[in-house]
């Protein structure tokens, strides 16, 4: 090893294993345990892993918490793995606001509280990051956030909550284990209970979010962007040709760019692909022969590829099935991220939830 160098040991040979081995390479000795655990060797690794075109996709049902692997957005045959949760509550009072590097962002709702949890499926290990402010009700549409590293590679967890009208933003910190107030857009009306939000997604250092207005006039939908460097709110316009209403957009990441899967009620149901570039919004294609699925079925899982189909899942809860063609399908298997209230792509890394 001294011939190699510790350098080339672990950022050249050691970052390129799976999380699994690396995990049984800090039994070698106590040097071996230090260095495969500093967040430098972490983020190392992470880098290489996010590169691979094999995702693991962590959903819930009633009762359990399944993941299965995602192979070029495929879903594999015959890998549905069972996993438990550190606590002993019912899947279904867990919601998914944030997926990132291999770490998830729960909450926990409970009838008396509400706890925020950080938790990493592949090494188990997860953190509370609630206070008193989380001890009311939870709302799917009200409440949202993401994740980020600052460049100082502290670890941030992004939390938005609407309430009375009003909009308040906080920022957790790994590092301090504390939360701290951020200023939000002055005159915004996107507080109000007529709004609801989407998970946040993480693309080119910043999180977007969709606010959707469902009520009066219907089908409004706002993009609100976060930029994690200077930690400021900013508004982005879809443009007019997309705001159909109503109208519906989920945000995923392809090759580490952010896209758009826009679904549009005119004479008839419409889906189509958007791509985020040069500060525009670009159609990739359209979607053939969309519709409403009424019921999925329990092994059926959303946003992957199956059978040439794609399942979708709005914001507002409707399942939207698609057909995809030869040209559709290479497009979408290199799909990085996306998240759900009930599912979400996640990347099997040693991120851990403590500093």
């Amino acid at each position: 090893m001294d011939r190699i160098g510790d350098d080339m040991m672990f950022e050249e040979i050691l970052s390129r294993l799976p999380p699994k081995v690396v995990s049984q390479f800090k039994c070698v000795c106590k040097q071996w345990c230090y260095e495969l655990s500093t967040p430098k060797f972490a983020l190392i690794h992470t880098r290489r892993l996010s590169n691979l075109l094999q995702k693991k996709l962590l959903s819930f049902d009633e009762h359990t918490i399944v993941v299965d692997d995602i192979v070029s957005g495929n879903l594999e045959v015959d890998t549905r793995k069972v996993i438990t949760f550190p606590y002993d509550v019912q899947p279904s009072r867990l919601i998914i606001i944030a997926s990132f590097n291999g770490l998830m962002l729960l909450c926990i709702r409970r009838t008396d509280a509400n706890e925020l949890v950080l938790w990493n499926p592949t090494t188990r290990r997860f953190k509370l990051i609630s206070d008193d402010y989380f001890s009311r009700y939870f709302g799917r549409h009200d409440d949202t956030g993401g994740m980020y590293f600052d460049e100082h590679n502290d670890l941030k967890v992004l939390h938005i909550n609407c309430f009375a009208g009003a909009v308040t933003a906080r920022v957790y910190s790994r590092h301090n284990d504390a939360w701290r107030n951020l200023s939000f857009l002055k005159g915004c009306r996107l507080g109000s209970n007529f709004y609801s939000w989407s998970a946040g997604i993480y693309s080119g250092k910043t999180i977007y979010f969709t606010a959707s207005n469902y009520w009066i006039p219907p089908g409004e939908c706002n993009i609100v962007a976060f930029d994690v460097v200077s930690e400021s709110f900013s508004i982005l316009r879809f443009p007019e040709r997309i705001q159909v209403n109503p109208c519906q957009v989920h945000f995923i990441t392809i090759s580490n760019k952010l896209h758009g899967i826009v679904v549009r009620y005119s004479d008839e149901l419409i889906a189509e692909l958007v791509k985020y570039e040069d500060d525009d919004w670009i159609t990739v294609f359209p979607f053939s022969n969309a519709r409403i699925v009424q019921q999925v079925e329990p092994h059926q899982r959303t946003n992957i590829i199956q059978e040439n189909k794609w399942l979708i899942t709005s914001i507002w809860g409707d399942t939207v099935e698609v057909l995809l063609s030869n040209e559709s399908l290479n497009y979408i298997q290199h799909v990085d991220s996306f998240n759900g209230p009930k599912g979400a792509l996640f990347l099997e890394t040693i991120i851990s939830p403590f500093r």
